[in-house]
């Protein structure tokens, strides 16, 4: 299995550079564009953003995982077209949902502006079709094509939010700037990738509930579990919103754009590697213990260095960098620090569950993690301390996770 290592590190390094820059060019304005905009401008933003990323969840299905399985050129049409059809339905939803309850005067509606409630459905729309696409682009080892491709999405993203903002734009241009990065991204990576044509009608047809009868772990387990994780990894923008108002809710969102960096910049390069040396193994030999091992050990060793630095320095750099008035993030980023680190190891080594089809034991996790992020931040107290107990109750079942996903390489039978 050595000889495997070259080879994952190549691909790592391809998919990384498409990570690093899709992530570095907001980053690198991020300064600019705190200093153009308020923290409850980017509160109301981030609002909308987290309702795209938990539809996106949702509308997908999330049979694009399946995509990585099925290598058969119909297979992944029909793959396409289920996900086109879902999430057009999941994106009228949506919209209609959000409109309906700002109309009945939702109070957490309120935050948001009109342009926003319309464009929900978009932005779900163009995200899922983006994970799908780049997902075909993983199943056949095209890592530069997509790293172009997020290349791309970023750069527009960026520059255009920032021109947008210059101009005056406010909340607006942080919204417009999102949804043109999302096509020019989503147009980029079907370009290069040429996947299949995937025309749907009103209704699914045959192949395509075929399908979902043939990958219904996914849409079972997998979808409940991913949906939860993408709802929790929200709800603390969302109940500090309403608990602590809008300042507060736009400094947690700098900050956890901050910290889910090196996420986005390593980690989820590693995965896609990962997921296909993963499979390999487990289809191979039974199980995927060695890529597991190789993996955690890459993880930890580039999460540990951005970490410590976050930790000790975190509110001093946050008023260098984005200005003074955003300080106040850096306090909560010293917090939430050694829950990222854990964050940064168990979210690819995750993919095991997928691999090893224990879907279950991930969804009676994100439950739990669900309640305790309720509880965390239902309880009484400053924004501090919510912050602070949701750090230690995160970070405890980060490690139950590990525990259990290393037991699913080893593809023992773990209890859900």
């Amino acid at each position: 299995m050595s000889d495997s290592r070259p080879t994952f590190w190549r691909h790592v390094i391809t998919v990384l550079g498409g990570t690093l820059g899709a992530q570095a060019l907001p980053l690198a304005v991020a300064p600019l564009i705190t200093r153009l905009c308020t923290p409850s401008e980017m509160g109301a933003f981030s609002l909308w953003l987290g309702v795209v990323s938990v539809s996106a969840v949702a509308a997908t299905l999330r049979m694009e995982t399946a995509m990585i399985l099925d290598h058969e050129p119909e297979q992944q049409r029909t793959c396409f077209r289920v996900v086109f059809y879902t999430a057009s339905v999941t994106a009228l939803l949506v919209t209609s949902g959000a409109i309906a309850a700002r109309l009945a005067g939702v109070h957490a509606l309120l935050r948001l502006s009109w342009p926003e409630l319309c464009t929900v459905g978009v932005g779900t729309w163009l995200t899922a079709a983006m994970q799908t696409t780049l997902a075909y682009a993983t199943s056949h080892g095209a890592f530069g094509k997509a790293a172009r491709a997020k290349i791309w999405g970023a750069a527009t993203i960026a520059l255009a939010q920032l021109v947008l903002l210059y101009l005056g734009a406010g909340g607006a241009g942080l919204l417009a700037g999102q949804l043109v990065g999302l096509l020019a991204g989503l147009l980029s990576a079907r370009l290069q990738l040429q996947p299949p044509s995937a025309p749907f009608g009103l209704k699914p047809d045959a192949p395509q509930l075929a399908y979902l009868q043939r990958h219904q772990a996914f849409w079972r387990f997998s979808l409940p579990s991913n949906l939860l994780n993408a709802l929790v990894s929200q709800l603390p923008l969302f109940l500090i919103g309403l608990r602590h108002g809008a300042v507060a809710a736009g400094l947690y969102a700098l900050t956890q754009r901050v910290l889910y960096a090196p996420i986005a910049l390593l980690a989820a390069s590693v995965l896609e590697v990962f997921k296909r040396q993963s499979v390999q193994e487990f289809n191979a030999v039974g199980n995927c213990t060695h890529a597991y091992r190789y993996t955690f050990k890459v993880l930890v060793l580039l999460g540990l260095g951005p970490s410590l630095v976050l930790f000790a320095f975190s509110p001093t750099l946050f008023g260098w960098i984005f200005g003074d008035s955003w300080r106040a993030a850096g306090e909560l980023a010293q917090i939430l620090a050694p829950l990222y680190f854990l964050n940064f190891i168990a979210s690819p080594l995750s993919y095991v569950f997928f691999v090893s089809g224990r879907q279950k034991i991930d969804l009676v996790w994100q439950v739990a993690l669900f309640a305790m992020t309720l509880s965390t931040f239902g309880a009484p107290g400053t924004l501090h301390q919510n912050v602070l107990w949701y750090t230690i109750g995160y970070s405890l079942l980060y490690l139950v996770y590990l525990h259990l996903s290393w037991q699913c390489s080893q593809n023992r039978v773990v209890p859900a």
